[in-house]
């Protein structure tokens, strides 16, 4: 079982997208999912089909702020082997709740190995959906996760921004989590019309290597689409542009993990 945070500071680079497609994807090869959603936004929420408006006792804050236990708010999605934990915009007010606790970094984590030691629970994956900011919510993902996944999407500000998340990540890895590992780096929102998309892809191959996945996400319609019908892309329209390439990059992720499963 693995622990995966999807992860940017920076908003609209496809993050969502990616966990949501991710974990259809996977979850239709036979692996068991669980998505949490940790963006006040709610949005990986709404894009699996389930409600964002919901009591905070019945999300991701309700856990945080020690009101119920995971076991109580997991949610069964529309889709087999797929299951999450919603969020909602009471999640926003949690860091100024938690100013006094000096182990609020860990409150996630916490939590999630109590569950898993407790319940028998058998995921394959927990993907975590962080919010747009390094936020204290940014780092109680990155204390319980065993590796991150970077989209990054190919426009200029991108790389600036993603040098300032390899910091914070280095930070984390000293002081928090020193097992925490970088599971690759996933080109999204890919114009091959645009000069500018190859330039980045370029730059970024260069400076990661080989963490960054052969596969592109390109600009796609239909996955800006999909979210507004509650389900990934991969169902919406399993032809497009965009659902192929999402399938993609589940077969390398797959292989990659397979390796490294080999390895150890």
């Amino acid at each position: 079982m693995k622990i995966i945070s999807i992860i940017n500071q920076k908003g609209g680079v496809g993050k969502t997208t990616t966990v949501i497609n991710l974990a259809s994807a996977l979850s239709q090869q036979s692996k068991k999912i669980l998505v949490i959603d940790l963006d006040p936004q709610g949005n990986a929420t709404t894009g699996l089909g389930l409600s964002n408006v919901e009591q905070s006792d019945q999300t991701i804050y309700g856990i945080l702020n020690g009101t119920v236990s995971i076991s109580e708010v997991i949610k069964r999605t529309k889709f087999k082997n797929l299951d999450l934990i919603t969020s909602n915009v009471d999640l926003s007010g949690l860091e100024v709740e938690t100013a006094g606790d000096n182990d609020r970094a860990f409150i996630l984590k916490t939590k999630l190995t109590a569950y898993l030691n407790g319940s028998g629970a058998s995921y394959d994956y927990i993907l975590i959906d962080c919010p747009p900011s390094l936020s204290l919510l940014t780092v109680m993902a990155l204390v319980s996760s065993n590796s991150l996944l970077v989209p990054l999407q190919t426009e200029f500000f991108a790389l600036e921004g993603l040098t300032q998340l390899m910091k914070t990540i280095e930070r984390i890895k000293v002081n928090l989590n020193p097992k925490l590992e970088i599971q690759g780096i996933l080109l999204t929102m890919y114009d091959r019309r645009n000069k500018l998309s190859s330039q980045v892809e370029e730059e970024a191959r260069n400076y990661f290597k080989d963490k960054v996945y052969r596969t592109v996400i390109p600009r796609n319609v239909r996955l800006s689409e999909a979210p507004s019908h509650g389900v990934p892309v991969l169902i919406y329209d399993k032809n497009c542009p965009g659902s192929k390439s999402y399938y993609s990059f589940t077969d390398e992720f797959i292989s990659q993990e397979n390796e490294i499963g080999s390895a150890a």
